[in-house]
């Protein structure tokens, strides 16, 4: 089987955060090399100027983040990294606010600089930016509870980013007491002009290449639990191969400029990029509309992307795939890629479900386990009257009877609304799984 790294991962994961760290310090290493000449300047001045700086690097390491580099998203999966693009907006933001406040306490005549309309520009530069970093944080945080549109925020979100970086370099630049000399200029600006050109990428070039590679919708087959499957068709060109478990940026009928995409795992083989499937459940206002898409409307794909997948163990004994309501969809890409491999490693599944009538891919799975050494575990909190399976959640009572008695012999798989994969990953903790052979996706990266 082909592998995702041809490295170790633990190797390259810390290379890229070694990267990060080193970038994210540069700034104080530059303040160490030809610091200017001495003066009255106190520890704590020196001290927030240190934090603004730490802070404006951060805050355009974000454009990395965000720019979908699949080096990078490849050693931690694009679902950690926005996680850890989010935390981490949340401390730049934090430093780049205790800048001026530590200031403002050690020297008070500083207060004066507020004032929008009479100070230098150098320091409307930092008001303007900091308001629209302030803003961008809001934004970002209560999205959803201030009913702001995926699409308006996403484009704001960008324009916000860029005015914050960029007014703060401004006033850095502007301040020029620790940029005096020409290549210390130079380097921020390079820094400036970097974080720029990764969100013209993203944008711009990623969105011009995609129209190069479009896709037709080719039929929208409904399933159990009000779930449809998409399937699309690489139109003159040859499509891409994916690692079973992995999902793409999906755009549909209308330019990918828009930057109107969606994130969906597939469900159908990793081998046959000639037919790609997407097995989406009517949650919201995007998914409702699935089932409404007319064969022959164009797509675009902007992907493969996720290490969410067992191609990455291939020296593991089996798998162990836990998984509730649309959670399959992943989980199914990789059984079915497994069958056409004709993979004799066992698999055991254990699926929570609604009901019987709600399990999506039923009869599909039935099927597997003539193809597969499949066991398959159906959970059902509403069970009929004459069931004789398993009841209720997945905890770890349920995980015992099941799971084999050498633990660190497999891998488990885990993909469910959020509060069952944080029972489930709790409970294999309390069972002695070796937390490197657990693996998580999360249903909302945005």
């Amino acid at each position: 089987m082909q592998r995702l790294l041809t490295r170790s991962p633990v190797a390259v994961a810390a290379f890229w955060i070694a990267i990060y760290l080193a970038i994210a310090l540069l700034p104080l290493f530059i303040l160490l090399l030809y610091p200017p000449a001495p003066d009255e300047r106190s520890f704590w001045t020196e001290f927030s100027v240190a934090l603004g700086f730490v802070g404006l690097a951060m805050l355009a390491l974000q454009f990395a983040l965000t720019a979908r580099i699949n080096r990078i998203e490849a050693s931690y999966g694009i679902d950690i990294i926005l996680q850890f693009h989010r935390y981490i907006s949340l401390v730049a933001f934090a430093l780049i606010l205790i800048h001026p406040l530590i200031l403002f306490v050690d020297q008070p005549d500083t207060l004066r600089l507020l004032n929008f309309f009479e100070a230098p520009w150098r320091a409307r530069f930092a008001v303007a930016g900091t308001l629209a970093l302030l803003i961008l944080v809001v934004t970002s945080i209560w999205r959803q509870s201030l009913k702001i549109p995926y699409e308006l925020w996403r484009t704001t979100h960008g324009i916000l980013a860029v005015v914050a970086v960029t007014l703060g370099l401004a006033h850095a630049l502007g301040v020029s007491y620790y940029l005096e000399l020409f290549w210390k200029k130079l380097l921020w600006s390079a820094l400036g002009l970097t974080a720029l050109w990764l969100l013209i990428y993203v944008r711009i070039v990623k969105p011009w290449m995609m129209t190069k590679r479009p896709y037709l919708v080719e039929e929208i087959v409904p399933q159990r639990g009000n779930v449809w499957t998409l399937a699309i068709r690489p139109r003159g060109h040859d499509g891409f191969k994916f690692h079973p478990g992995q999902f793409a940026w999906i755009t549909l009928d209308i330019s990918p400029f828009r930057m109107r995409e969606h994130p969906f795992s597939m469900s159908s083989s990793g081998d046959h990029p000639e037919r790609l499937e997407f097995t989406i459940k009517a949650l919201g206002d995007f998914t409702q509309t699935v089932k409404d898409v007319e064969p022959g409307t164009k797509a675009y794909l902007d992907g493969p992307y996720g290490v969410f997948t067992s191609d990455l163990y291939w020296d593991s004994a089996g798998f162990v795939l836990i998984t509730g309501g649309i959670g399959i969809t992943p989980i199914m890409s990789m059984l079915v890629t497994a069958a056409e491999r004709k993979d004799d490693r066992p698999f055991l599944l254990i699926y929570a479900n609604k009901a019987w009538e709600d399990i999506t891919f039923r009869e599909e799975l039935d099927t597997l386990v003539d193809s597969l050494d499949l066991t398959i575990v159906h959970v059902l909190r509403e069970p009929p009257e004459d069931w004789t399976g398993e009841t209720g959640y997945v905890n770890k009572d349920l995980l015992q009877r099941y799971v084999p008695i050498h633990r660190g012999s497999r891998h488990y798989f885990i993909c469910a609304a959020p509060v069952m994969m944080e029972q489930v990953e709790a409970a294999l903790h309390d069972l002695q799984v070796p937390a490197t052979n657990v693996h998580m996706e999360h249903f909302n990266l945005v």
